[in-house]
């Protein structure tokens, strides 16, 4: 009778075992994909690159890259929103697809509070001011005096309308009262290379193409846009130190998955990436792209970090008339 009783426990628990999703097995049992919503090549694309090889070591199974840019990021991380919410679709997301396009774009194929599991900082992405040098400005106390001594003088390139460089550029006319034109660029490459020329006098740069500029004397830094310094140009104070208290721009990197992907998961891929980024060789990758390594955090707090962010920009693109455009 006893071993009757046990033969049809047995069989009782195999059927109870065979109808567990696929979610209860042990995380991970194949490749998983990390979306770079923006072209190969890029800084976003080497930071993926830069995790993926000690991410899948630790995991067990490739990392495999993939390219899905377009719409300023918005293609590849709509991806990341509609698929399926298992952990094995992850998306490198960005400040400007989650935090800026939530009051840029008019509708976006994604909630950015709604549809996403955060699950690891990886990255911020501080920018530089730049000058001319035939600016006579050396610091941005005096590039602030200048301005208000001479209105309707000064004007900033960006990549364009909606681009860091330009809602950055407005926060500093929000914050000092300035009133700097606003020439907008397809791209930020030729933006750079005309404040170089002396066609535009400033803009707020992308470090990794502005630093060589800087050491060679073509465009004078005058204050990074984080509240920290940029590890790679140690040099040059922060914005919020020379002359404007407060003052904190910069982009970030956030491994996301999608809404609904099971906490163990979450909490399983936050561990690795965070022992990840703490390797100095992939700290170095990330300083030599012209970004800070995150500070290791929970994934509990990410989504109110990003509901800050979409809070702060919204603001940002609202002043510069921005909201709704594309």
């Amino acid at each position: 009778m006893r071993i009757a009783r046990l033969a049809v426990g047995g069989i009782a628990l195999i059927a109870l075992l065979s109808g567990l999703p696929a979610a209860a097995e042990i995380y991970p049992t194949r490749q998983i994909t990390l979306i770079a919503p923006w072209p190969p090549g890029g800084a976003i694309d080497a930071l993926c690159r830069a995790l993926a090889p000690g991410l899948g070591d630790r995991l067990g199974k490739p990392i495999v890259v993939e390219n899905r840019p377009g719409a300023g990021s918005v293609i590849g991380t709509a991806a990341g929103a509609k698929a399926e919410p298992d952990g094995y679709t992850l998306v490198m997301a960005g400040s400007g697809s989650l935090a800026i396009s939530a009051t840029l774009y008019k509708k976006l194929p994604y909630d950015p509070a709604r549809d996403f599991a955060p699950i690891a900082l990886i990255a911020r992405i501080p920018f530089v001011l730049v000058v001319n040098p035939s600016l006579g400005a050396r610091s941005v106390e005096e590039l602030v005096a200048y301005g208000k001594a001479n209105p309707g003088k000064l004007s900033y390139g960006s990549g364009g309308p909606g681009s860091p460089h330009h809602l950055y550029a407005e926060m500093l006319n929000s914050m000092t009262g300035l009133e700097m034109a606003h020439v907008p660029y397809k791209g930020s490459a030729p933006a750079l290379t005309d404040v170089v020329a002396g066609h535009i006098p400033l803009m707020f740069s992308d470090t990794v193409p502005a630093l060589p500029l800087i050491r060679d004397g073509k465009v004078r830094a005058l204050g990074v846009s984080s509240a920290a310094r940029l590890p790679s140009a140690l040099e040059v104070p922060p914005i919020a130190e020379a002359g404007v208290p407060g003052f904190d721009a910069a982009g970030w990197g956030m491994i996301v998955a999608a809404a609904g992907t099971p906490d163990d998961v979450v909490r399983r891929l936050n561990a690795d990436l965070i022992a990840v980024l703490a390797s100095s060789e992939v700290q170095q990758q990330i300083i030599s792209l012209g970004m800070v390594p995150a500070s290791p955090a929970p994934p509990t707090g990410l989504q109110i970090y990003i509901d800050g962010e979409m809070a702060r920009w919204g603001k940002v693109v609202h002043q510069a008339g921005l909201a709704g455009t594309e």
